[in-house]
């Protein structure tokens, strides 16, 4: 897959079959998307790309939200490429380009540059300035501007429409299973290993502490069950998100207990797949009942059906 920050580098024989948007999380519905994007390119012998925004558009619009994302760039790029995707094109969402009315957009940007003969959106998908573009503009310019475009119906899942937004607001929920279903793989944290307290090996229980990307998401404070991915192997893991109350910890920290695992991996980069929930943090009453606690947790890790 080749990557692209500037249209301008982007050079092909071939037309391209393009779809955009931001795809946060490339879940079972971008999948969809993708999946038929690379059907017509086979067919049609197209080039096959996806257009997306770094940063995402929401953090210019308003600067003061605290968004958090579910995929870092280099989680999006993995999956992309997983996928089968061509091309990548990573469009800074700067003033000029949230200037660009949907007309504009789909003339100089699409066409001008990108020479798209097929386009395929989401079945709620707008751009351009004030929203400006849609599905019945894009019908208009196709024939004028001789290229096809198609709209994707939203995929259901237990009759729910899948959207970034409801694996969020699960994630935040603690609702890992249900988020993993509506992505399609197992959500994931990655991060480097960086000191902590060192409270965990005090009492049969040694974490590394994962310094995590500050835009992405994190699940809601409580235990969980990971499968924990180091140094290219895979371990079971149960992992906390919170401020360890039972010794009057404040700041919020990620610790990953691994399974069966020994080892210094400080400054190393480990990955977590959260499988499922444990349960809320809990301030215990002492040390003796935290350990009681870990050792229940770590017997349903170790049950767990992976």
């Amino acid at each position: 897959m080749k990557v692209f920050r500037n249209f301008k580098d982007y050079t092909s024989q071939k037309p391209l079959a393009l779809s955009l948007g931001m795809f946060d999380g490339v879940h079972l519905g971008h999948k969809s998307i993708i999946d038929e994007l690379i059907k017509v390119g086979s067919e049609n012998s197209l080039e096959t790309g996806v257009l997306t925004f770094w940063p995402h558009p929401r953090f210019v619009f308003n600067p003061n939200e605290n968004l958090k994302l579910l995929n870092t760039i280099d989680e999006k790029k993995f999956l992309m490429e997983k996928y089968n995707i061509g091309n990548l094109f990573l469009k800074e969402f700067d003033e000029e380009f949230r200037n660009l009315t949907g007309e504009e957009f789909v003339r100089q940007i699409l066409v001008g540059q990108l020479h798209v003969k097929y386009l395929i959106i989401g079945y709620d998908h707008s751009f351009g300035k004030n929203k400006s573009g849609n599905f019945e503009l894009l019908q208009k310019l196709s024939k004028e501007l001789d290229f096809e475009v198609e709209q994707m119906e939203a995929i259901n899942i237990h009759e729910n429409n899948i959207s970034s937004t409801k694996i969020r607001n699960a994630i935040l929920a603690g609702h890992i299973q249900e988020a993993n279903e509506m992505l399609g793989y197992p959500y994931s944290v990655s991060g480097t290993v960086v000191h902590g307290k060192k409270i965990g090996r005090t009492i049969g229980y040694p974490t590394a502490n994962i310094e995590t990307e500050s835009i992405k998401l994190l699940p809601k404070k409580g235990a969980y069950i990971v499968e924990v991915t180091v140094r290219g192997q895979q371990y079971r893991g149960m992992l906390s998100i919170g401020t360890n109350p039972t010794v009057n910890g404040e700041k919020l920290t990620v610790e990953v207990y691994i399974l069966d695992f020994e080892g210094d991996i400080y400054d190393e980069e480990i990955t977590v797949k959260f499988r499922a929930f444990l349960h809320d943090e809990i301030k215990f009453e002492g040390i003796e009942k935290l350990v009681e606690r870990l050792d229940e947790d770590k017997r349903l890790t170790g049950e767990f059906d992976f």
